[in-house]
This record gives structure tokens, C-alpha cells and sequence, in this order.
């Protein structure tokens, strides 16, 4: 066991190097956090099975898992990092840590998180009122997104609707999922290969209480997940 504690220090003394990079004002860099999760993991899981591999020469096969692990989890966390990025800058917008003071600003935010990265589009620039049909805007929007995913053909994408809390629960799930679903079949035309969800919550999730035009302004948006693999994906509409 004293051999596995070792095997793993010395990754995990580079993460907590890392860690020390973080900027202030408690937003984390662009390419530092995602990276620093993923080194994390990977040198665990990395540790163990190298520990586990042999019955001899547990510490140094320990030592490598360790290292090539990091390695791996790195390259993940980086993918994250610079896919969240690409995103941002083919919207001409910026990756944002708080979306819900963000969209308050702006028609599309861009946000990372520990698994994936998410895109919110603000429905009064993708639809007419009651409409499942991408304005011209929205069309030129997501056609820029095409363009990153090309560069990312293992991401699974998931198209997710929301609402505000006006008219019935079942009227708003419809418009959403048609919402949802008009965006996710608008990717494909475009020439998105990548595999593709779309679901629609009604307004189940809002992002800021729905007691105010403003913010119910806000809630009817929809949500587009860029997850790296079937593990990361989430339920959207909780």
C-alpha cells in the first residue's frame, strides 16, 4: 500500500502545482481547470491498475499506470478545455463560469463544465413566438458550430428545449421538444456526423425564477451539450 501512496504522490503534487495557477476573483483559467480534473483521474485509475497489473514490482508498475494515466486524463480535460474555446470563439463570444448571470447579458453563452460543455441560445434569437422554425440568425449561428464539430467527430451532442412557466406543462414539453428536435435534424443538414439527442423539458428547469418577463425571457432557451463520451451525459431537464 505504502508503494501505491507513493506511486501516486508525485502525479498529484503536479496537480496541486496546478491547482495553485487558479486566477483570482474565483474564476478559473480557461485551460487550467478541465486539464487539472483530468490529470487527476487519470492518474488514479492509472495508479491502480498499474499497481494491480503484476504481483511483482507493484510500486514501479504503479508508478508508470500513474503516469500514463495522468497523461490520458490530461488529454481529456484539455480536450474539454480547447473544445469549449473553439465554440466560443466561432460565436465571437467568450467561455463564461456563471451562465446564469452571463445570458442575462448575452443571446448565447458558452460555459465549461467537469464533463462537458454546454451552449445557450436565448429563444428570442432562434424562433418567431410559438414558432419550432430556426430565425436566419439562428441558422447562421449553429452553421458556425458545424464548423467545430467537425474538428470533434467522437462528441456527442445533445439539443435540449426549454420554456417559460406560461400555459399548460404538456403544450410547452411539445414546443420544446419541436424546438429540441428542429435544431438537432437543422445540425444533421448541415453535415453534423457526430450522434445526436434531442429531448424537450417544458419549463421543468429554469434557470432564474419565472416571476417576471425578464427572466422568463431567459428560461425559453435552448441548450446544446458537447459531452465526450456516454459516461458524461446528464439528464437536462433535472
Amino acid at each position: 500500500m505504502k508503494q501505491l501512496f507513493k506511486a501516486v504522490t508525485l502525479p498529484l503534487a503536479a496537480v496541486m502545482v496546478l491547482g495553485g495557477c487558479a486566477a483570482k476573483n474565483g474564476e478559473a483559467p480557461n485551460d487550467a481547470e478541465k486539464t487539472k480534473t483530468g490529470i487527476l483521474i487519470g492518474t488514479l485509475v492509472g495508479a491502480a491498475l498499474g499497481a494491480v497489473t503484476s504481483k511483482h514490482h507493484k510500486g514501479k508498475n504503479a508508478a508508470i499506470g500513474a503516469a500514463v494515466g495522468a497523461a490520458a486524463g490530461g488529454a481529456i480535460g484539455y480536450s474539454l478545455d480547447k473544445q469549449a474555446q473553439d465554440v466560443a470563439d466561432s460565436m465571437q463570444t467568450k467561455v463564461s463560469q456563471d451562465e446564469t448571470s452571463a445570458v442575462k447579458r448575452s443571446d448565447i453563452v458558452v460555459t465549461k463544465h467537469d464533463n462537458y460543455v454546454k451552449i445557450t441560445f436565448k429563444s428570442r434569437m432562434m424562433f418567431a413566438t410559438d414558432s419550432a422554425d430556426p430565425t436566419p440568425e439562428a441558422r447562421e449561428k449553429i452553421a458556425r458550430l458545424v464548423d467545430v464539430l467537425k474538428d470533434y467527430p467522437d462528441t456527442i451532442v445533445q439539443v435540449v428545449g426549454h420554456t417559460d412557466s406560461r400555459g399548460s406543462y404538456d403544450y410547452n414539453l411539445k414546443l420544446s421538444q419541436r424546438r429540441a428536435f428542429s435544431v438537432a435534424n437543422l445540425l444533421k443538414s448541415l453535415g453534423v456526423k457526430n450522434r445526436i439527442y434531442a429531448r424537450g423539458c417544458s419549463f421543468s428547469k429554469p434557470l432564474v425564477p419565472n416571476d417576471s418577463p425578464e427572466n422568463m425571457a431567459i428560461n425559453r432557451r435552448v441548450e446544446i451539450f458537447l459531452y465526450p463520451n456516454e459516461e458524461s451525459v446528464i439528464d437536462s431537464c433535472r
